[in-house]
This record gives structure tokens, sequence and C-alpha cells, in this order.
């Protein structure tokens, strides 16, 4: 099964999916769905692919969701890699190449582990299902955003949901998320008057003056941490001005500044904060933002009549790897932020983070047949116990 896992896997970082491409990603997957005698909806909006597979048409049951993207973000230099990022060389045990981490080797390990059970199990009681898109790591609007809106119409049901992001930090398994912070983007543009640097007297250098400002917003606590997230974080992007040459003070700068927000703020609270401090350091600026994403957190309201995937998660990796997970909702946002609309249980798992959007990204081929049978796990637990 290794073996398999291992080809698969490889098969899928040898497409250049950068995102919003899929480069032929997802017609791979199918067609071992479709053995498997899964219906194959697709979903492809404009230059993204998305699909959603499911096995056991069974509506009244409870359906399990592996979601997941076949996107990657772009391999950077090339010639600072070991090996070509799309040729998944396999070197001492350790498998070479963008997206491996995040998230092929998961798809790989998601699709066997739900091979093995349905070839096992073919007349289990309940609804295995894929979604998949090539719209995670850009700008997400056309990827799972759209399926979830899509199915809701349809009144599809979604009980529970992996999500193969990679979570883990040093083994297989030691860390688990069932929420993500929220995302706000800023962009401020601040105002001056250009001029030549030799005489600055009749100039007003937007830098200067910003100065200041920045001092003070990186001194402020946006929020306390909890137990589930922690604490709200600013950090300024970019600083960019359309002045190239060194003797000319800029008429205007833009800086960009993002912050990672938990449920301990609302985004609107952030914004009035900033807006506020903005106002006694600067005079002419003009600000505009974008909210990626709110915060989220995936709690087992239905305790009583439905099973609890955080804990069936936990166990399961104790089963597998003897390690108890953390519940750390720390890192980047997901599409689980789109997900949670279904009011689904939700845990996001995958493979060590340590390498991944980094030159050399790699994982041990271990460290997918670990996941595989995990997740394998994870599917008995909700369908057999």
């Amino acid at each position: 099964m290794l073996e398999q896992i291992i080809n698969l896997t490889k098969k899928l970082v040898e497409c250049h999916s950068i995102s919003p491409m899929d480069s032929g990603c997802q017609n791979i997957l199918i067609k071992i769905l479709k053995k498997l005698d899964f219906n194959i909806q697709l979903m492809n909006i404009k230059d993204t692919n998305n699909f959603w597979a499911v096995h056991n048409n069974k509506f009244m049951t409870n359906t399990l969701v592996f979601a997941g993207h076949t996107d990657v973000v772009p391999p950077g230099d090339i010639k600072k890699w070991i090996f070509n990022p799309f040729k998944a060389i396999l070197d001492n045990d350790i498998l070479y190449g963008r997206g491996v981490c995040d998230m092929k080797g998961s798809l790989a390990a998601m699709i066997f582990a739900a091979k093995k059970f349905i070839k096992k199990y073919h007349n289990y009681n309940g609804r295995i299902a894929f979604l998949i898109t090539s719209d995670e790591e850009g700008k997400a609007t056309n990827g799972t955003i759209k399926v979830i809106n899509n199915l809701l119409k349809k009144k599809e049901k979604i009980n529970f949901c992996i999500l193969g992001e990679p979570t883990s930090n040093k083994f297989v398994g030691d860390n688990i998320k069932n929420g993500r912070r929220g995302s706000l983007n800023i962009q401020l543009k601040i105002i001056g008057v250009q001029g030549h640097v030799a005489y600055h007297k009749l100039a007003k250098n937007p830098i200067h003056i910003i100065i200041p400002l920045l001092n003070k917003l990186l001194l402020i606590k946006w929020s306390k941490k909890n137990d589930l997230f922690p604490e709200t974080s600013m950090q300024i992007t970019k600083i960019s001005s359309d002045i190239e040459n060194n003797n000319i003070i800029p008429g205007n700068i833009i800086i960009y500044i993002n912050f990672r927000f938990n449920n301990e703020i609302y985004y609107k609270n952030i914004l009035k904060i900033l807006n506020n401090i903005i106002k006694k350091y600067i005079i002419n600026y003009k600000m505009t933002w974008q909210l990626s994403g709110l915060p989220f957190l995936s709690i087992n309201k239905n305790y009583i009549i439905e099973k609890n995937l955080v804990e069936i998660v936990k166990k399961s990796i104790y089963s597998i790897n003897n390690v108890y997970p953390t519940l750390i909702n720390d890192g980047g946002t997901s599409d689980g932020r789109f997900i949670i609309k279904t009011k689904a249980q939700i845990v996001e798992l995958g493979l060590i983070n340590s390498t991944i959007h980094k030159v050399n990204e790699c994982v041990k081929i271990n460290d997918l047949y670990i996941l595989y049978k995990i997740y394998y796990q994870i599917i008995k637990k909700i369908f057999l116990f």
C-alpha cells in the first residue's frame, strides 16, 4: 500500500498545478474514485477546477467528507532546490516536491484510506465524499466557497469533515485544528508632498510621517489568547512608493498590513481602533480593507446523538502513532471557513508543516503511510463503531 500512496503522490506532484491551475491532478483522482463507484460532479468555474464525489448515496445517514486542494504555491527560485520541484524525487526515503506536504501527500493518503474501507466494508451505512478544489492557495473565490454554496442549495447534509491541511509540527498527528483565526488585510495610503531630497523643507516625507504610527501599532496588544486560539497578531507586510530615484522624496506611500484575529475581537473593532490611532498621527490618508475570512470554531453541538469528531481523531492518532495531539488553532486561514457553513464538525489533520511553501518541501514516506492509517481509523470509527 505504501508504494501505491507514494506513486499517487508523485503523479500529483508532477502536475504543475500552481494556483488556481489544476494541471490534471483532479483527473487522476477522479479516475480512481470512479473505479470505486463514486458519483462525480464537476463544478469547474472559470480557471478553477472543483469536484464533489460521493460514494454510497444514502441521504439519511452520516456523511464524512475529505476536503482538500490540488493547487500549490509557486516553487520560488528553482536553483535553490536540491531536485526539480515538479519531478517528485525520492531520496533516502524522503520525497521532495512542491505541494508534497501541502497537500498532495494528504490527498493520496485520503484516497487510499477510503479505497481500503470501501473494498473491505462495501455495504457500510453512510456516505464518504470528497470535496476537492484548485483554488485554495490563491484568491479562493471560485473554489470551496462556490462548491459549498452549491451543496447548500441542494440541501446536501455533511456531518463530518476531515481537511487535509498540514497541521502536524514534529510528528504526524501531534497537532490538529478545529478552527482558524480570521484574516483582515489593510491598505493604508499616506499622502505627503513630493520634493527634492536636498530641499526637504519644501516637501513632506510620508515615510517619516508614518514611523511614529507604526511604532505605536507594533506596541498594541489587539486581543488576548484563549485555550483554542493564539492572540491576534498584526504584521506589516509591505511599504511601497512609485519613486525609484534616490534623490526624490515620495509624494505618497502605501502600507500593507495583515491582521490574524481570533474570536476575542471582531474585525470591525480592529478597524475602529486602527482608524482612531491613525487619526492621532496622520492628517492626510486613505484606507481600504479586505476581509479574507472570519475566525471559525467547529464544535459538536449535537453530542447526544452525534459522534464527536475531535475525540474520534484524537483516539485514531493515538492508536496509530502513539501521540495524543494538541488542539491549537494557529496558522493561516483554510477552506474550513467556508465548510463551517454546513454546520459539519470539522477537524484539520495532515502532514508535517515545517517545509511547506519553502524551497525543498519534502515528506518522509513513512509519514504518508502513518497518515493513511490514521485516516482509515477515522473512517472505521465513524461508520463501524
